[in-house]
């Protein structure tokens, strides 16, 4: 799941967990019921301006509406690198792009 879908998830489950309908918080962001859907389903990506609204509506921060519960344990998720390592072991741009990524992040 994405970050879009992942985002708008929250903000669905955040809006139904305060009994409002989708009209009742696009009226309240000011943006179409259409516009809220595409945002819930992942279609939609939010504005800054939008996010603003919707942590004023929900009643929340941003550390609520970008909270993960999903976090795996380190030995599970070098399992899991691992297993991607091989599944990319035939395609050598995706290798390249995964060994990049991790060099950058041994620079922090």
């Amino acid at each position: 799941m994405g970050i879009k879908s992942e985002l708008g998830q929250k903000i669905k489950t955040m809006r139904l967990n305060r009994n409002l309908t989708q009209a009742e918080l696009a009226e309240k962001i000011d943006v179409s019921q259409r516009t809220l859907s595409g945002i819930e389903i992942g279609e939609n990506f939010v504005t800054a301006d939008t996010l603003d609204k919707i942590v004023v509506a929900l009643d929340t921060n941003f550390e609520e509406l970008f909270a993960t519960n999903h976090y795996k344990e380190v030995p599970i998720l070098k399992k899991e690198l691992e297993q991607i390592i091989v599944k990319l072991s035939d395609n050598r741009l995706k290798l390249e792009i995964l060994y990049n990524v991790g060099k950058s992040l041994l620079k922090e």
